[in-house]
């Protein structure tokens, strides 16, 4: 009989073995060559692994699984067209700052630069999208480079980095024994940070007790460092108001006393000093230049970037991680507390001026208008998740029209429940982050509000809801198209092939829910509230795989691309 420790493990094996080393409990991805067995041997090692039609929805979903979990998500391609398809989440890992890792198989190393299978400078193609990448020229190398992707997409700025897979790697082999010893010597690298300087506390705090304006914004930054208890020991120990980023709804609840939300235009115009915890001063902020903000305001920025920083040249930037700064921050403030008071003009304005736009809002809103606007059946969806009270449902924006409506009925009040296009505006994200949420946090319903536009980016993956019973409700508003139907003048209704279709419209009163139930899931088509309702009351009690239709007048959208906030 054969000693047992001869017996031999291919690179495949040991890619399985070192992801679940590692910790990785999930794995997204698309199979076929030559990387079918690392899926099916990371199953057997104990990483889930959630098969996608599509690697751009495998790759989103790893993306947003890093943000929901803190832990970078991981996505398996197979080389070439694969790993091209993939870029699409690693591009997106970097520019919302999210933690991933993209695993692709390759073309086998002596073949290459002759035309082999797939094959794709890999390493090459990768590069402008992640901080990190490397490629096992070896099976021996397979443990350590896993490690040190997994470390490189967490480290200071999380963001997406890569492991390139030779074909002939995942199939060479060694011993038991010499895999149990590479394995067990595979350690997280240590990754050089970059040196802070010292935090100037003391100066944030006297900024924040001096203005006679101050301001508190935060982003999904903020959300992934988990800063929410110091968030909210700042801003209530100190009575200033804030102001979330789209994704920072909920890090504080948005039905606070101290939220600025409803009152945006006249927080960012009018503060003398804001501290900006966690958000990048981008297109999302204004870039924080006149005419949207004062000229005169003076940023407090902090972020876990010094490269951040220097972009931005605030009047103070503090280099370092979100809550431990907070906690310095409110450490400093203990020995001498300050606080606005209800009272404080400032709080006072901003209280007054949300409440006349929330009322302003409500008003519209109250009215059920049919055949349906955005904003009925927007309102009818915000109850429905309301009601389901804690653990909040986890939310999934994504569209134009539906989105930016989205953004101002639905509430958050609990953190890291909204997932939507984020920095970088991008389409698609809808079933992949979807997937993602209802793995990474299994307690939780998901409810997807998509635009139809958004939704066909990625509508297929309702089969992966389906095949693993995952509790997500998709609410598709269909109004006919990108912003709703044919919105040409008759003037732009002309030359050879004025008969087709506009450029932004989709087939009149498509039937979404038959494509949900075609593969077993539960479809609605509603066309009033109580329709409506009775779906989403149904739906949501089931948690179960669903899709609800909403038809939506053609004519009620607008065009949309750059956040619109009219408060």
């Amino acid at each position: 009989m054969a000693d047992a420790s001869q017996s031999q493990i291919d690179g495949s094996n040991l890619v399985a073995l070192s992801l679940a080393h590692a910790g990785v409990q999930h794995m997204f991805g698309v199979v076929g060559i030559p990387v079918t067995a690392v899926a099916t041997r990371a199953v057997a090692a104990g990483v889930r692994f959630i098969a996608f039609h599509n690697e751009q929805s495998a790759g989103y979903a790893a993306t947003a699984y890093g943000y929901l979990t803190g832990r970078p998500g991981v996505f398996l391609t197979v080389s070439g067209p694969g790993c091209v398809h993939g870029l699409a989440g690693l591009s997106n890992a970097g520019a919302n700052a999210w933690p991933a890792v993209m695993i692709s198989g390759s073309c086998d190393q002596a073949d290459a630069g002759r035309g082999d299978f797939q094959e794709l400078d890999q390493i090459e193609a990768v590069k402008p999208f992640v901080k990190f990448s490397a490629k096992a020229t070896h099976i021996s190398q397979i443990p350590r480079l896993v490690y040190e992707v997994l470390s490189h997409a967490v480290a200071g700025r999380p963001g997406g980095c890569y492991l390139d897979l030779p074909s002939d790697v995942l199939h060479q082999t060694i011993s038991d024994s010499e895999a149990n010893k590479i394995l067990s010597e595979a350690e997280n690298p240590k990754i050089e940070e970059i040196r802070h300087e010292a935090l100037d506390i003391d100066k944030a705090v006297s900024l924040l007790r001096t203005a006679e304006r101050p301001l508190i914004v935060f982003g999904k930054g903020a959300a992934f460092a988990r800063a929410e208890e110091p968030l909210k020991k700042l801003i209530e120990t100190t009575g200033i108001p804030f102001l979330p980023t789209p994704m920072g709804k909920g890090i504080l609840p948005d039905t606070h006393e101290l939220a600025a939300t409803a009152a945006r235009s006249l927080a960012i115009g009018r503060c003398d000093v804001a501290l900006v915890v966690g958000a990048r001063l981008n297109w999302l902020l204004h870039f924080g230049e006149p005419p949207k903000w004062s000229k005169d305001v003076k940023f407090i920025l902090v972020d876990i970037s010094k490269d951040e920083i220097e972009l931005r040249k605030p009047f103070l930037g503090m280099v370092g991680d979100a809550k431990n700064v907070l906690e310095l921050i409110n450490k400093e403030i203990k020995d001498q507390p300050f606080c606005l008071g209800r009272s404080h003009p400032w709080v006072e304005a901003i209280s007054n001026k949300a409440k006349d736009n929330v009322a302003k809002m409500e008003a519209q809103l109250s009215k059920d208008v049919v055949p349906f606007n955005f904003l009925t059946p927007m309102r009818i969806i915000r109850d429905a998740i309301l009601a389901e009270g804690s653990p909040a449902p986890i939310l999934v924006s994504e569209g134009a029209n539906t989105m930016d409506v989205g953004r101002a009925v639905l509430i958050q009040n609990e953190p890291r429940t909204r997932l939507d296009a984020g920095t970088w505006g991008t389409m698609g994200v809808g079933l992949g982050y979807c997937i993602a949420a209802a793995v990474a946090s299994p307690g939780r319903l998901v409810v997807a509000v998509e635009g139809d536009s958004g939704f066909g980016f990625s509508a297929m993956e309702v089969e992966t809801l389906v095949r693993y019973q995952l509790p997500v409700v998709v609410i598709v508003f269909n109004n006919g198209g990108v912003y709703g139907g044919d919105r040409r003048t008759p003037e732009e209704i002309t030359g050879p092939y004025k008969d087709d279709p506009a450029p932004t419209s989709f087939v009149p009163d498509s039937q979404y829910h038959v494509l949900m139930q075609s593969f077993g899931g539960k479809g609605y088509k509603v066309e009033t509230p109580e329709e409506l309702k009775s779906a989403l009351s149904e739906s949501f009690s089931a948690r179960k795989p669903a899709v609800i239709n909403v038809i939506i007048d053609p004519y009620a959208g607008s065009e949309s691309g750059r956040l619109q906030h009219k408060n």
